[in-house]
């Protein structure tokens, strides 16, 4: 823990401001959005895909720049359980790295045979070098306003299982021997021991930190193992977690991503443990026992009664995943999820790699910048005292492919956004075209100003003043390509 590592005496009173300060926690005034660092705060970010700390060769200060310099918050990462081969789904995934370049929280034994390269890992040791890295990773997050999202486990796949340190082959105890299937179940009580030491080490290490998320696992249920299997064994982890953090100075915020059905195993979204609720992809694919992943939007429809932070925290892999205009494609989704009343946002985003941890390219700097875009609109809000609006549009609006998405403070301050494309394989492809809607809201009697903004650009395309004195009011848009934006508050 960084309070342990800084032992000389003049580093006394910052330590103890760490001891003191708190991590980010829902926001007590409303608790679908975030209160870190004393001020009120949204998570939106485009990050690189989960190897930031386990590869060595991707420099990360250079994407935390990156990030800083559009003012995004938020990144995740996987702490070493499981990791990808070379390459896998596309060039320079920073979760693939070469074998020189991987680093884990478990140390290397002097026995030979590791199946990727080197010596064979020893779980009883853990890998200092490593808890440094994951370290400076977070104070260099944290210095730039950056909250790190630490997800302890991926479902394994038949091709990670066997280069993970845990599988039996590559550690000198022998455990993990089971196949890929049974792997993060509670069927091999040695294997599952050593799962849980390693949650509670990176737990105990990070405890220091205010701007760290804790996440169980992504797709836990959805790769082959089923929603009863994994619902137990993510269970006993989220309570490995809770009991950890019970005698620890900081208690940090617990996320999970919702599979199956609701109310089922794989559903801790009214479990007191779980701070977070999580899901991934726009839409999902509609639950059943057999898994299937709560996409975003269904995630807004349906769970944001239960007044928990709702994220969306993977999307499909940019440009890997996306049809058509991918630009257009990466935003809309962002900004639909966002202004429906999500909490946190980020996009999976192939551009950053260990060759170019910056991202320096033109999509990257426009993908980005509509973030940029969507975080100023949201933050031109007293959002606090907003909530999601499903009854704000009553007509004016296609049938298909339209989908619109709104928050307000009732008769003081409205956000709403509009898109058009159609939802296809986990993410949406843009319909372009020159729409123009008249739109009945729902709107108090009152004196408003309204201003329609460009999302890809966060240009203010057309103002007007609205004086209405009926319980509906009917506004026409701009003309528009795919997607826009109004924000309309009281005068």
């Amino acid at each position: 823990m960084l309070c342990r590592i800084l032992k000389v005496a003049a580093l006394a009173p910052l330590c103890a401001a760490l001891v003191t300060a708190e991590p980010i926690r829902p926001h007590p005034g409303n608790p679908h959005y975030y209160l870190f660092n004393g001020k009120p705060t949204i998570l939106i970010t485009s990050a690189e895909h989960y190897g930031a700390v386990i590869n060595t060769a991707f420099d990360y200060v250079p994407y935390l720049d990156a990030l800083q310099a559009y003012g995004l918050n938020y990144t995740r990462f996987y702490p070493g359980a499981m990791f990808e081969t070379i390459d896998k789904y596309i060039t320079g995934n920073p979760l693939g790295p070469r074998p020189r370049d991987l680093i884990v929280p478990w140390a290397r034994s002097n026995q030979p045979g590791y199946l990727v390269g080197g010596n064979k890992f020893d779980l009883d040791q853990w890998n200092p070098a490593y808890f440094n890295r994951l370290e400076d990773f977070l104070s260099k997050a944290a210095k730039r306003g950056i909250v790190v999202e630490i997800c302890f486990f991926n479902s394994q796949y038949s091709d990670t299982w066997p280069i993970s340190p845990l599988y039996y082959e590559n550690n000198i105890q022998g455990v993990g021997k089971c196949n890929w299937r049974d792997a993060q179940t509670l069927k091999h009580a040695d294997l599952v021991r050593r799962e849980e030491d390693y949650v509670r080490k990176i737990t105990q290490e990070v405890n220091g930190y205010d701007n760290v998320i804790l996440e169980i696992c992504d797709e836990a249920a959805s790769i082959g193992t089923g929603v009863r299997l994994a619902g137990a064994w993510v269970s006993d982890l989220l309570q490995v977690v809770r009991t950890t953090e019970r005698d620890l100075p900081k208690k940090h915020m617990v996320a999970q991503e919702v599979e199956g059905p609701f109310g089922g195993p794989m559903d801790f979204s009214a479990d007191p443990r779980l701070s977070i609720i999580t899901a991934q992809y726009i839409w999902g694919r509609e639950p059943d026992a057999a898994g299937g992943e709560m996409g975003g939007m269904r995630a807004l429809d349906f769970k944001y009664s239960l007044n928990k932070p709702i994220e969306l925290n993977e999307t499909s892999w940019y440009p890997w995943g996306y049809e058509g205009d991918k630009i257009a494609a990466s935003r809309v989704e962002a900004w639909e999820f966002m202004v429906g009343g999500g909490s946190g946002f980020n996009q999976l985003n192939g551009l950053f790699t260990p060759d170019d941890p910056a991202g320096k390219s033109r999509d990257n700097a426009q993908l980005l910048g509509s973030l940029h875009h969507l975080k100023d609109f949201l933050y031109s809000f007293d959002f606090l005292k907003m909530h999601q609006d499903r009854q704000f549009v009553v007509d004016g609006l296609p049938p298909t492919h339209t989908y619109w998405r709104a928050i307000s403070e009732y008769g003081k301050q409205y956000a709403l956004y509009i898109q058009h494309s159609k939802e296809r394989h986990g993410s949406y492809v843009v319909d372009p075209g020159r729409y123009q809607e008249r739109l009945t809201l729902n709107l108090p009697p009152g004196n408003y100003h309204a201003g329609w903004i460009n999302p890809a650009t966060g240009a203010v395309v057309k103002e007007e003043d609205i004086a209405n004195r009926q319980s509906k009011y009917v506004l026409s848009t701009p003309y528009y390509v795919v997607d826009v934006a109004v924000r309309m508050k009281a005068r």
